[in-house]
């Protein structure tokens, strides 16, 4: 079998140092514009081939990061997945993804093998897992890893959080259905007592507690089915509810379409907002008014502090809220 060139053959080939060579690789600015592109010339002629993952493990890392992805089926995950994906590369990282499926035993076997297979760093967005035991996996591994959207361990100085300003969101939509004449505001999805429920129904809450009106949460899965579901709860018991706040876009698109096919006048009569603005919003009938979480600017804040920490340390802030905005659309009638 013929012996792959080396560097030092690129080196003899070119009439250059080894040191030189390796600069070229690495893209250094130190290098002239006319010897870099000789260099280049000279790889494609002997058909050179960089070991990127040979370089990234002789200076400690393989150039892995692992994303552990709660759920993909989820048009939202697999944005920022893509996203996460794309601004990682640009750094000359490879994404390597896992999709947990809101199972907490797949999640520590997946965090496992990932750890086995030298990943540098991870980005989870983790599943509820009481037992700690993906993360300790990882504590103990010493690598440095970043949580999104949700928290499954409080370990903030060991495990970053980073998340929208769901909050603020909430905010906002309840705002925009009461500059509408909204007066019995519902909230609708996400598990019971879960945190990252309680902060994306905080406006309706606060606003329910301002009337004096007893709050109206409709609990439960995240899910299309779940919002469809709901449609017929709101008609028959909750029939005053005139705008409703959703914890994701997957429920308020599935009441959305619930509620139009029993003929309600949605966008008027009753007025619904999503949270995380998925491309379906935009062409749903009537279009969904949303809370947008602006995933491809999130993306690269998290993969910027990452790779910081992973290349320079100290590690990031314990807790970020990255800005969002509302999106009106016909759900909600126009502003």
């Amino acid at each position: 079998m013929e012996r792959r060139p080396t560097i030092k053959d690129v080196a003899r080939e070119a009439g250059v140092s080894k040191s030189t060579v390796s600069l070229v690789l690495q893209g250094s600015a130190l290098v002239k514009s006319q010897t870099r592109e000789h260099v280049q010339n000279v790889m494609a002629r002997i058909g050179y081939v960089y070991n990127r993952s040979a370089a990234k493990l002789r200076s400690g890392s393989t150039g892995l990061i692992g994303l552990v992805i709660n759920d993909l089926r989820n048009p939202f995950f697999s944005e920022l997945a893509a996203c996460l994906q794309e601004s990682l590369s640009q750094q000359d990282y490879v994404a390597v993804l896992a999709n947990t499926n809101e199972d907490p035993v797949l999640q520590h076997k997946m965090i496992k093998a990932l750890i086995e297979h030298g990943v540098s760093g991870f980005v989870i967005s983790p599943t509820y897992d009481d037992s700690g035991a993906a993360f300790e996996e990882i504590a103990r591994a010493g690598l440095p890893a970043m949580q999104v959207f949700r928290q499954g361990d409080m370990r903030g100085d060991k495990f970053p959080f980073a998340a929208p300003d769901y909050k603020e969101g909430g905010r906002l939509a309840v705002a925009h259905l009461r500059a509408r004449g909204g007066r019995r505001i519902a909230f609708v999805g996400g598990l019971e007592g879960r945190p990252v429920t309680q902060e994306r129904a905080s406006g309706d809450l606060a606003l329910m507690r301002e009337q004096g009106q007893e709050p109206i949460m409709l609990t439960g899965a995240a899910t299309r089915q779940f919002g469809q579901d709901q449609a017929a709860v709101l008609a028959s018991q909750y029939p005053e509810v005139d705008g409703v706040v959703c914890f994701n876009d997957l429920v308020a698109l599935g009441l959305l379409s619930a509620s139009v096919a029993m003929g309600r006048d949605v966008g008027h009569r009753l007025r619904i907002v999503g949270v995380d603005d998925i491309a379906e919003c935009q062409h749903s009938a009537p279009s969904l008014s949303s809370v947008c979480c602006r995933i491809p600017e999130f993306a690269n804040t998290i993969s910027g502090q990452l790779l910081e920490w992973l290349q320079n340390g100290p590690a990031p802030a314990r807790e970020l809220r990255t800005p969002v905005e509302l999106m009106v659309r016909a759900s909600s009638g126009t502003l």
